[in-house]
């Protein structure tokens, strides 16, 4: 067994020590030598005078080579392919290689063998190609690897080689790994262009690390013979924007306009959005003729920012006017501007100029898609249009091949909940549940609400209950609803249970949640528990609106005098929620059931000048106690026993 096992380690090429394969390896190797021989002239064809001078049956090097890499992969037999050719490995080579069709792990083993032959080492060029040809197969970690022996065989890298670099590992996700890097290089005596650099800024901003982008800037400035360039502005006025420093961004945009440097569309139309957060309209307006007058026409992305910002300041003519200048201008819409217009002409009433937009979309070769179909339904909805318009929508889409997202079934079940079709909207249910979709909470929020407005509790908690088991619980809403419902039917006890059950699973009540349980309280006449958990609320840092306080001034002004109601009253008058119309109502209503007339009649001047009415339950309710005040006085008038005749 010794001097077998002794035979197979003096073999070079053996791996077995079995005669059929060492013949079969030297069969092999005599293949390789033959093909690579080049033919003698009594085996080659007659010479004719037609024939070229180069016979086309020999192949190029390339061709040969690259089939022995495809066969035997990189290999004993591919170095005797080499060794019969007699070609000496060098950098051209190694490159000739890499650039060959055949898989990614043949380059890598060849690329690594070639790096321990004698004389010869790898420079930037080629780790460079194998960076490149393991970033198109996808194998990121040996594409690492291959970058961390490169920056530490300290071969001389280029700034453009730098740039690669970093884009390579973007693309790949790996931020920190890029930040690492570029610094290693830039300590061996690599000094960053302004390019470099973008490709660092560009890469934190496309994975969200926009504070990172601004240091990067200061550090750019410090170096020398490196100026920011317009990519570079442009980088970092969106970075500014997405972090809300939007007076930075409008400063650097004054500097690259200082510095000689000419804004690009993408940079005007991220201070365009700025200027529109920040509700300066006119600016905005002006940046956009400051636009056209240095030669640099807006673009879609520029008018899809302007329609959208006019829409949001309420000037939905001036958006309408703009899309037709646009259309005028030769600037071809697309379909995100025609649905955020479609939004913002539905949101106004205007659903007849919703829809012709939508009939536009056919000339102007813009396709709708499911969001333009969302906002049309939604916006009919929104417009007390009938449900049957909606769902022909609905049935539109299908038959234009748009399909259905589970927004489109949440709109369409919420639609169908407020014009009272319920049974309609639980088919829609059933139908997101057969189609795959995820339970919506948004839908069953809206069809909970509605079994429970029409009383039906028991069918209302079998659908939360039914969300519970498909999602492993549910929102904060979901549950705001279903303790609301039952704080209103007397099932206080429950609604408690709810309450202490979502905080066990770790959903957070919020300002709906506990506005629903203190109602409950309310109507069981639980005034100071109510009060109790308004102020645990608060404590807890969920910040009270003015529902909350109106419910506790509704709880006081009906459990008994007028007293506790009436400072309460005063405490919101001196603090940051101020009473609303409803407030002021539950007061009035307070007086008018206490007999307070006079205090009463000067409430009412005070809604007057606050421009607030009063509603017809609580003049109903003031006229009752005038008209008791009045058969009381007139009851004294007669005296005991007298009638008037």
């Amino acid at each position: 067994m010794a001097k077998l096992i002794a035979k197979s380690f003096a073999s070079t090429r053996s791996i077995s020590t079995s005669t059929h394969l060492s013949q079969r390896l030297n069969q092999t190797e005599n293949e390789i030598v033959k093909m690579f021989r080049l033919p003698n002239a009594s085996d080659s064809f007659p010479m004719s005078r037609n024939m070229p001078r180069k016979d086309p049956s020999v192949r190029t090097l390339d061709d040969r080579f690259t089939k022995i890499l495809k066969i035997f992969k990189w290999g004993p037999d591919a170095e005797k392919a080499l060794e019969v050719l007699k070609l000496r490995v060098d950098h051209r080579l190694v490159l000739a290689v890499l650039n060959i069709d055949v898989e990614a792990i043949v380059k890598v083993k060849f690329f690594k063998w070639a790096g321990k032959r004698r004389n010869f080492q790898h420079n930037s060029t080629t780790y460079m190609a194998l960076i490149r040809c393991l970033d198109e197969a996808g194998m990121v970690g040996e594409m690492w690897k291959t970058i961390q022996e490169m920056v530490r065989s300290a071969r001389v890298i280029d700034p453009a080689e730098l740039s690669e670099i970093i884009r390579i590992l973007g693309r790949a996700k790996m931020v920190n790994k890029a930040l690492s890097v570029f610094y290693q290089i830039k300590g061996h005596n690599c000094t960053p262009t302004a390019h470099s650099y973008n490709s660092m800024i560009l890469m934190l901003m496309q994975e969200g690390h926009h504070e990172k982008v601004h240091e990067l800037y200061n550090e750019m400035c410090n170096e020398s013979n490196c100026f920011p360039d317009t990519v570079t502005y442009s980088a970092l006025i969106s970075a500014f924007g997405k972090l809300g420093r939007d007076d930075s961004a409008i400063r650097l945009f004054d500097e690259m306009k200082d510095n000689g440097l000419h804004p690009t569309a993408k940079i005007y139309t991220t201070l365009l959005a700025i200027f529109f957060k920040l509700g300066k309209v006119e600016k905005a307006l002006s940046l956009v003729q400051e636009m056209k007058e240095n030669g640099c026409p807006p673009t879609v992305f520029t008018y899809t920012e302007l329609i959208k910002g006019l829409g949001k300041a309420g000037r939905v003519e001036d958006a309408y006017v703009i899309y037709k200048n646009m259309l005028k201008e030769g600037c071809k819409p697309d379909v995100v501007l025609m649905n955020n217009l479609i939004n913002i002409l539905g949101k106004e009433g205007r659903i007849e100029n919703a829809i012709n937009l939508f009939n536009e979309m056919d000339i102007l070769r813009c396709t709708p898609n499911v969001v333009t179909y969302n906002t049309i339904i939604k916006a009919l909805f929104d417009s007390k249009a009938p449900a049957s318009v909606a769902a022909s929508w609905f049935e539109k889409m299908k038959v234009n091949g748009v399909i259905p997202s589970s927004f489109t079934y949440s709109i369409l079940i919420d639609g169908f909940c407020k014009t009272n079709r319920v049974e309609k909207a639980l088919l829609l249910l059933e139908e997101m549940d057969e189609k795959g979709f995820p339970p919506c909470p948004a839908a069953y929020c809206s069809l909970i609400n509605s079994l429970g407005k029409a009383k039906r509790y028991e069918a209302a908690n079998e659908l939360f209950q039914e969300l519970k088991e498909n999602c492993g619980r549910a929102s904060a809403r979901v549950y705001a609803v279903m303790i609301k419902h039952f704080g209103k039917c007397g099932r206080l006890d429950e609604a408690l249970d709810l309450f202490h059950e979502m905080k066990k699973l770790g959903c957070n009540p919020d300002v709906y949640t506990y506005n629903a349980l203190m109602s409950g309280m309310v109507r069981a006449g639980m005034i100071d528990e109510a009060l109790s958990l308004l102020k645990t609320m608060e404590e807890r840092g969920c910040v009270a609106d003015i529902n909350s306080q109106n419910i506790i001034l509704n709880g006081l002004a009906r459990a008994g005098g007028p007293k506790r109601a009436l400072e309460m009253f005063s405490k919101m008058k001196h603090s940051k929620i101020q009473p609303d119309a409803v407030s002021y109502n539950t007061i009035l209503g307070c007086l008018s059931r206490s007999g307070l007339l006079e205090e009463a009649a000067k409430l009412m001047k005070e809604m007057t000048s606050k421009g607030f009415q009063y509603d017809l339950i609580t003049y109903s309710s003031i006229l009752e106690a005038v008209g008791k005040v009045d058969e009381a006085h007139m009851t004294s008038l007669r005296g005991p026993g007298n009638t008037l005749s």
